[in-house]
């Protein structure tokens, strides 16, 4: 094995004993609803958790899923998705903001690692939405390093602007989106992987109440993006905003038989 990086490279990673190998993206989409819809209904597993499963991933990492969140404390991805070690691969910053860094580590994960899902994740109420908007509406930049998630967030206010959006939840929604925009426009590695079918973009946004996700963009076109259990608590779909050009919009959920 070689040392590379983020972490222990296998160059087979289906060739481990009782190892299924890698997931397609739908595949990845659905573990993580699933393990969402359990963490929600309070039957949560915590699958691969145990010392078993430490030691068999000592040596090598195989996360079928990429979460690019926000550090907002209440957005912990394995707790809300309920998985485990070795399961996902979390890049966090404030207001889930992309710079070299962060495409680095998504580039890393899917070109090395494999991992055939890239999830964007935000939230309602996010603080780095919220900053930003005050700063732009007071003209004060904030102090320090703070500038430059503000800075990242200020075209996502542009765009809401232009479609009169003004509602935090519906312009943290269009930020969601932005970011999926401009991970695949900044990183020809990534766009490489989706164009050739290994893998998808997909933008969640998260109710800290509720506990659900929500998708709210999807790359590429036609990849089932829709939850595997319809949410009653979803915002209607006329509420959605409009996603930016080359983002398809989740197809909304069938609803829930009688």
């Amino acid at each position: 094995m070689t040392q590379v990086g983020l972490g222990r490279v296998d160059p087979s990673p289906a060739a481990r004993p009782g190892d299924p190998g890698p997931l397609a993206p739908g595949q990845a989409l659905a573990e993580l609803h699933a393990g969402n819809h359990r963490f929600v209904t309070g039957a949560p597993r915590h699958p691969n958790q145990d010392a078993g499963h430490r030691a068999a991933v000592a040596d090598g990492q195989h996360p079928f899923a990429v979460i690019v969140g926000c550090s907002d404390s209440r957005l912990a991805a394995e707790i809300i998705f309920d998985r485990g070690l070795g399961d996902l691969f979390v890049v966090r910053t404030a207001g889930h903001t992309v710079g070299p860094e962060v495409l680095g580590s998504v580039e890393y994960a899917v070109t090395v690692l494999g991992t055939p899902l890239v999830v964007v994740l935000g939230h309602d109420s996010c603080g780095a939405v919220q900053a930003a908007r005050a700063a732009a509406s007071t003209g004060t930049a904030p102090v320090g390093h703070l500038r430059a998630v503000v800075d990242a967030v200020v075209p996502s206010l542009r765009r809401a602007a232009e479609r009169g959006v003004e509602d935090i939840n519906g312009i943290v929604d269009i930020h969601i989106a932005q970011t999926v925009e401009a991970m695949l426009a900044d990183s020809f590695v990534l766009a490489a992987e989706v164009t050739a079918g290994r893998c998808a973009v997909v933008g969640m946004s998260y109710r800290l109440s509720a506990g659900e996700v929500r998708t709210v963009a999807a790359v590429p076109a036609g990849f089932a993006a829709a939850p595997a259990v319809p949410s009653a608590t979803a915002p209607a779909a006329q509420d959605a905003p409009t996603p930016p050009p080359g983002v398809t919009p989740a197809a909304p959920a069938a609803p829930a038989a009688a």
